[in-house]
């Protein structure tokens, strides 16, 4: 669903969001799986914690702006040696030409942040709305940024089972050095209602920040 602002098409709900979509089969995994398949993936995790310091909102979003194809083809390490190598360069650690020429090639980073930076995130927010049993609404809405909130609960009724603490909002983190702390919980959720397709007795449990919830 695009989303008009300042005479542009910004495109949302990136192929990353992934959650209750239908037709891509089954996850493969083996009990015996290694951690790291090859060595450049273990140097690709060593990169992003030595190297490239970022929030997890920042990180997260750097793996959201991949190229779909790229996303949809690519191995879970190559999503984080694309995001390394793309915050280096948006930071100006490295230039593209720079990776490319040690690469031996063509080095796919991701595209651009198309949100707005945040530069006031408002007052924390210390103080629960909802507790253990409260009926709860996830909001309706497709951020052009980074969310925490899966596309396949919005506009969805649930109900909040547990409260989590009070951490930042990764929404905000993604997009500048502002913070804003709020809390979170546990919000379960019926299947049927979600998926539409009959299982009864099902529950699905998501972690949501306080602003993605209203009272239903």
């Amino acid at each position: 669903m695009p989303l008009q602002r300042r005479g542009k098409v910004l495109l949302v709900d990136g192929i990353h969001d992934l959650g209750g979509m239908q037709g891509l089969g089954a996850v493969d995994h083996s009990p015996a799986e290694p951690v790291f398949h090859h060595r450049w993936e273990a140097v690709a995790r060593a990169l992003l914690a030595g190297a490239v310091e970022a929030s997890g909102g920042e990180f997260r979003h750097s793996i959201e702006r991949m190229e779909p194809g790229h996303y949809l083809t690519s191995s879970y390490y190559e999503h984080w040696l694309t995001a390394a190598a793309t915050l280096a360069v948006e930071r100006g650690l490295v230039t593209g030409s720079e990776l490319e020429a040690r690469a031996g090639g063509r080095f796919p980073l991701s595209g651009p942040v198309l949100a707005p930076p945040v530069v006031d995130a408002g007052p924390d927010v210390g103080t629960p709305r909802f507790g253990v049993g409260d009926r709860v609404r996830v909001r309706e809405w497709h951020p052009p940024g980074h969310t925490r909130c899966p596309r396949y609960v919005r506009g969805q009724a649930g109900t909040v089972v547990r409260f989590d603490g009070i951490y930042s909002v990764p929404d905000i983190e993604a997009h500048g050095t502002a913070r804003r702390r709020e809390p979170t919980y546990s919000v379960r959720f019926d299947a049927a209602e979600l998926w539409g397709d009959g299982q009864r007795g099902v529950w699905v449990h998501v972690d949501l920040w306080d602003s993605y919830l209203e009272p239903s």
